[in-house]
């Protein structure tokens, strides 16, 4: 028999415990070193902690439209606001359930034979990780491959400096014991727009400063536009084309400053301006991985870095920051390194959504594409208030958005808006992903009533009778 092969991961997070996973799977021995705990930021401070906290917001809108279902409290001279949160308990479930997953992964790679150790790793050389331990001892330990997956970071700045109690990151938000009077959500990416309507649901009074001229500049236009619409109907101030200069505080009070002199003040701000990669001091250029100006590890759709047999994945590349991506691009590193099939990855096979309320899914070929002339593709929008199942839900807002090749007929992407659309997207994207036509995705049986029937309906719009 011949030597076992030697896998390195630096990084407990997706892209590293699913590399880990398949590594083991195809007979390596597989070290993962940790630092902050497996799951990474995706499980301990970012997805599982936000969607989880989410979901109790998802509560409270659904009980936002109960009395137009015909139910209301049993005392019916009471207000609807003697429904509220206890951020608290909220928090501390969040909490628990994050640890819980991080125990169960734990479990998961004990199980197949991976050793994990404690501490930060750093590269000496392209086939040598070097561990330092809490304690400062340090261990080396030689690899066949090395896969980074040191994940990213919130990015702060010198003028908006965090400091845990009444200015926060999103990796903050969780210690809050006491319910913010007024919050205020700096940044309107998908991150920023997802606490701020959270915690507008949650009964928090909420102001969004966006320094674009809308919410979710990166998202499809007419998403976008419905959910400011329903966010400022709801009661959200939403100030677009303001740009925050600082943010400071006085007591119990945070005042953020913007560039063109205006200021708004509440009790706690939200900083939500994007990710920084975790890779300094991982001795990257020594051992010859290039990273691009933002310090992001370059690779190629195979994960492959500069430096031969050194690997990268998820955040840290800044290719698509979705956990599932950083999933898929450790599990393609280990199967190109250890000589299983692989196809490259493909981002435009890639399904995402933003947790807001409603929901924003997409995946394949976007609008911006189309109308930019980068693929010709016919759509077809279709509002889901006019599907039954919605009207029985009390739903109004959102729609159905298919997009075909002319002639082929084939789906190359999708848009859903509305509640649980990271769910109605999944036909959208098995056909995207299976190069399926719309007549395809039309003659597939859908339950009526139901909201996945809106997504048939769109695709037989997308029919052109054969003549």
């Amino acid at each position: 028999m011949g030597r076992v092969t030697r896998v390195v991961i630096i990084g407990g997070g997706p892209g590293g415990y699913e590399s880990a996973l398949v590594a083991a799977q195809l007979g390596a021995e597989v070290v993962v070193v940790d630092s902050d705990g497996l799951g990474g930021s995706a499980v301990l401070t970012d997805c599982v902690p936000s969607k989880t906290l989410i979901a109790t917001a998802e509560l409270m809108t659904d009980l936002a439209t109960a009395p137009e279902l015909g139910i209301g409290l049993v005392d019916h001279t009471a207000p609807a606001s003697q429904v509220e949160v206890d951020l608290a308990r909220v928090n501390a479930r969040v909490l628990r359930l994050a640890a819980e997953q991080s125990s169960d992964i734990g479990r998961r790679l004990e199980r197949e034979g991976v050793r994990v150790v404690r501490g930060r790793g750093h590269l000496d050389g392209p086939e040598r990780v070097v561990v330092t331990g809490a304690d400062g001892e340090t261990e080396t330990i030689e690899a066949d491959a090395v896969l980074v997956a040191t994940g990213a970071a919130p990015r702060t700045l010198p003028t908006a400096e965090p400091d845990g109690e009444r200015i926060l990151t999103w990796e903050q938000v969780y210690d809050l014991t006491e319910t913010p009077e007024k919050l205020i959500v700096v940044g309107s990416g998908v991150t920023g727009a997802e606490f701020a309507s959270a915690y507008m649901a949650l009964g928090i009074e909420v102001v969004l400063v966006s320094s674009r001229d809308r919410v979710l500049p990166g998202e499809d236009a007419d998403a976008a536009e419905v959910l400011e619409q329903v966010l400022t109907r709801r009661g959200m101030a939403v100030m677009n084309k303001s740009r925050m200069e600082s943010v400071t505080r006085e007591g119990d009070v945070v005042t953020v400053r913007l560039t063109d002199g205006r200021s708004v003040s509440g009790s706690h701000c939200l900083l939500a301006l994007g990710s920084i990669p975790n890779t300094a001091g991982l001795g990257l250029e020594s051992a010859g991985i290039a990273v691009d100006e933002g310090g992001f590890v370059k690779v190629d759709r195979v994960s492959r870095t500069t430096a031969r047999g050194v690997y990268a994945a998820g955040d840290c590349t800044g290719v698509l920051m979705l956990a599932s991506v950083a999933a898929m691009q450790g599990r393609i590193a280990m199967w190109h390194f250890l000589g299983d099939a692989v196809a490259p990855l493909d981002l435009k096979k890639v399904s995402s959504n933003v947790f807001t309320a409603p929901e924003i899914a997409t995946v394949g070929w976007s609008q911006q594409a189309v109308d930019a002339g980068e693929i010709v593709a016919e759509a077809v929008r279709l509002p889901l208030a006019g599907n039954p199942r919605a009207k029985m839900q009390g739903v109004r807002d959102g729609f159905v958005k298919l997009f075909c090749r002319p002639g082929t007929g084939i789906v190359v992407g999708g848009v859903v808006v509305g509640p649980r659309a990271s769910e109605l997207i999944h036909p959208i994207s098995i056909a995207v992903a299976e190069s399926l036509t719309a007549d395809q995705l039309a003659n597939a049986f859908t339950v009526y009533p139901s909201n996945s029937g809106s997504v048939a309906e769109a695709a037989r719009r997308l029919h052109h009778p054969k003549v």
